[in-house]
């Protein structure tokens, strides 16, 4: 008995002193509890401050199959998670009856994805529910549960989707700002440690460590919202019409290169993104490569020019060009004979490009401006994935091609815009900026990012010539449904045959705009480029001019940039206003009355479901100008459905409300802006809303804008020039 109790002893002072940090860290190991402090993810939002993703509460749904089998209400929980989730029953009958290795239900299971943070108002259906089954069953636990958490979400839906990106359900970044900022938007989770008692209360006096929470830092965006609006529906309305397999467009500051829209179609709600189409979250902005076509042309303008051998008054054949062994055809395949260099630069001649970037000047000299306007390289955009593009002719006729954009040359839509407002801002190329300040939530710190500039690539003088050469291309060039009465615009159409198994394929083009206004002081560079839309006769003029024109007259006037009174589309050089009698296409197929006014370069619109022109409005012989449209009626009165009549003048929406035998009510004068359709008493009644031409643009408090004389077009959708007024087909070579 001694022998024990010596062993007793010395086994106690062993594990009492000889022992007695690790057990005393064994038993505090015991006492204490931990919890994580969840950091908040960092705001975003647009340079006026107006949210676009943030963080929320979302609630998890979880069953105890242990309480749900001992009350018998597997099936009728099952039955209406389903109904409220949308999961399907099989698979939540496995999670309510789910057993743990010892075959015991088991306690609690989350139902996931379904009921994987979900919104509050889906939660408050389920809590609901639950109360519901409390009160009729009696009892308290009855094996529901919502376990609060947070998550991600996007006020604006799909707006900029591309740009912000999102984050998945289990907190991982994807896509856009939200990956490519990841680590200063996500924070750091804190985390305290405490002491607590038997009954698992915390100790008043007991020892607590904290490890303090950094919430994630918020980011402001030069994206401007309303603009972003008007660029996503303008692409939106034309990915609607033409079927492409894709539609990008980009609006930027050319004097900073901040973006103040950007998007592309198709595109994603990133609050559903696990409903997203395969390739709707790819950003052709950044990732998209294309042959530029015929805005390309600006490159080597601008190279020829600041090497001065642009002389837009000399002249030379146009139609057809040799280059080593090989005919290079313009778009029009017989030329329109002899005709000046700036003619060609209006018309989008292949022939002059050649000449100018070819025949006058070394390919090593061409090839220096492509590469100082930053093609071949990424442009240093905050996010990730951006392509750098190709340009690598090898032989004569690819560097010939080269200089109107086809061949071995591939560009992203953002290096274009880089490209075009280097141009527009006086010859400085500027890096794409999106983000415009980031802010640390806990002390209030503010860094602001400052524009940066690359490289100066053209004098100020030639990036002037080079603008107003641009401008003449909208006055009276292939551009000219990009023109915008009250401002001055310059911009180059384009459109570039589809390379498919190494050839050219008909019928298959990628079309696009791009240009910045007003060119005496360039607020806004825009960029429109459609792949493949489902018009074989669609060119860069017709397709994406119209919509260039939609964002940047809307952007001008969100920006506060009225109508300047010096320009007047009759009376000034920039542009000479063309005016056409109208032709008479009554008694005409609808497919030979479109080739009629297409020829010449009248925007028209087809009302009704027949095959010949009935009536035409305006009447044959009216004179009209080429930015206004024609409609063709080529049905019966009472088949026919109210068309848009946005643009018209009141006489004209009269004519064709007499024509539909509709009651017309007007509210205010000049040319009609809206228009909505009701039925009363009398029979059907066709509301418009007209504004006299030059409206200004609602301006900010206290300022004024000079430009209540000036006119504006009014009319934004229209139908236009066939393939040859483009000016675009391209890339056609000959042995």
């Amino acid at each position: 008995m001694t022998l024990l109790f010596v062993v007793l002893v010395i086994r106690i002072y062993v594990v009492q002193v000889v022992h007695a940090e690790f057990w005393l860290a064994k038993a505090k190991e015991t006492w204490s509890a931990s919890e994580k402090i969840p950091a908040v993810r960092g705001k975003i939002t647009d340079r006026d401050g107006n949210v676009l993703a943030m963080d929320v509460a979302g609630y998890t749904v979880a069953v105890s199959p242990e309480v749900l089998n001992k009350l018998g209400i597997v099936d009728e929980v099952v039955d209406k998670l389903h109904e409220l989730l949308g999961k399907p029953r099989d698979e939540l009958y496995e999670i309510a009856t789910k057993r743990n290795a010892e075959g015991k239900f088991y306690r609690q299971r989350e139902v996931r994805n379904e009921g994987w943070k979900i919104d509050k108002e889906l939660a408050d259906q389920i809590s609901a529910y639950r109360e519901e089954l409390r009160n009729r069953i009696g009892e308290k636990e009855v094996g529901i549960y919502l376990l609060e958490e947070q998550k991600r979400f996007y006020p604006k839906n799909s707006l900029a989707a591309h740009v912000i990106g999102y984050v998945n359900k289990a907190g991982e970044a994807m896509n856009g700002i939200e990956l490519s900022l990841d680590e200063l938007l996500r924070g750091k989770d804190g985390r305290i440690k405490y002491e607590r008692d038997g009954n698992r209360v915390q100790i008043q006096n007991g020892h607590v460590e904290i490890d303090p929470v950094v919430h994630g830092k918020n980011v402001q965006l030069t994206i401007d919202a309303d603009i972003q609006y008007y660029l996503e529906k303008a692409i939106k309305d034309t990915y609607d019409k033409y079927q492409p397999k894709s539609i990008t467009a980009i609006a930027a500051d050319p004097k900073t290169m901040k973006i103040l829209g950007m998007a592309s179609l198709p595109s994603y709600n990133p609050n559903e993104y696990w409903e997203t189409k395969p390739g709707a979250d790819f950003d052709y902005a950044i990732k998209g490569l294309y042959e530029p076509g015929s805005t390309f042309k600006i490159v080597t303008l601008a190279a020829a020019v600041e090497e001065g051998v642009f002389d837009p008054n000399e002249t030379y054949m146009s139609g057809s060009i040799r280059v080593a062994d090989q005919t290079i055809r313009d778009h029009k395949r017989e030329g329109w004979g002899e005709i000046t260099m700036l003619e060609g630069l209006k018309k989008s001649s292949n022939v002059a490009f050649v000449k100018l970037g070819y025949e006058k000047m070394e390919t090593s000299t061409l090839k220096r401006y492509i590469d100082a306007f930053g093609f071949g390289q990424p442009t240093g955009i905050p996010l990730k994935g951006e392509l750098s593009g190709m340009v690598a002719p090898r032989y004569a006729t690819e560097w010939a091609t080269l200089t109107f954009g086809q061949g071995r040359v591939q560009v992203t839509p953002l290096q274009q815009v880089a490209a075009v407002a280097a141009i527009a801002n006086g010859g400085v190329l500027m890096q794409p900026q999106l983000v415009e300040k980031i802010e640390d939530p806990s002390d209030g710190k503010v860094q602001r990012v400052e524009p940066k500039a690359v490289r100066r690539v053209i004098s100020e003088e030639t990036a002037r010539k080079v603008g107003e050469y641009l401008e003449q291309v909208v006055a009276d060039g292939t551009g000219q449904n990009a023109f915008i009465e009250g401002y001055r615009v310059a911009g180059k159409t384009g459109t570039a045959q589809k390379v498919v198994n190494g050839q050219y394929e008909e019928g298959k083009y990628i079309v696009s705009f791009i240009g910045y206004a007003p060119v005496e002081d360039p607020k806004i560079v825009v960029y429109v480029v459609v792949d493949e839309p489902n018009d074989p006769y669609a060119g860069g003029g017709s397709v994406a001019a119209p919509v260039f024109k939609e964002i940047t007259l809307q952007s001008l006037r969100h920006l506060g940039i009225g109508p300047s009174n010096a320009v007047k589309a009759l009376n000034t050089g920039t542009r000479n206003e063309k005016v056409i009698a109208v032709p008479d296409v009554t008694e005409l197929a609808v497919s030979q009355a479109r080739e009629e006014l297409r020829a010449r370069s009248l925007n028209l619109e087809v009302v009704g479901e027949g095959t010949t022109v009935l009536q035409q409005i305006p009447q044959p012989g009216t004179n009209m100008s080429l930015s206004q449209r024609i409609y063709l009626i080529t049905e019966e009165r009472s088949k026919l459905q109210v068309p848009d009549l946005t643009g018209l003048p009141l006489r004209d929406a009269l004519e064709i409300c007499s024509l539909l035998e509709l009651s017309c009510r007007i509210e205010g004068e000049g040319f009609v802006t809206a228009q909505s359709l009701s039925e009363e008493a009398g029979g059907r009644v066709l509301s418009l809303k007209l504004e006299p031409p030059g409206t200004p643009a609602v301006l900010p408090d206290g300022a004024a804008s000079d430009g209540d004389e000036a006119e504006e077009d009014g009319s934004t959708g229209e139908e236009g020039a066939s393939s040859e007024a483009d000016g675009e087909r391209q890339g056609e070579t000959e042995d």
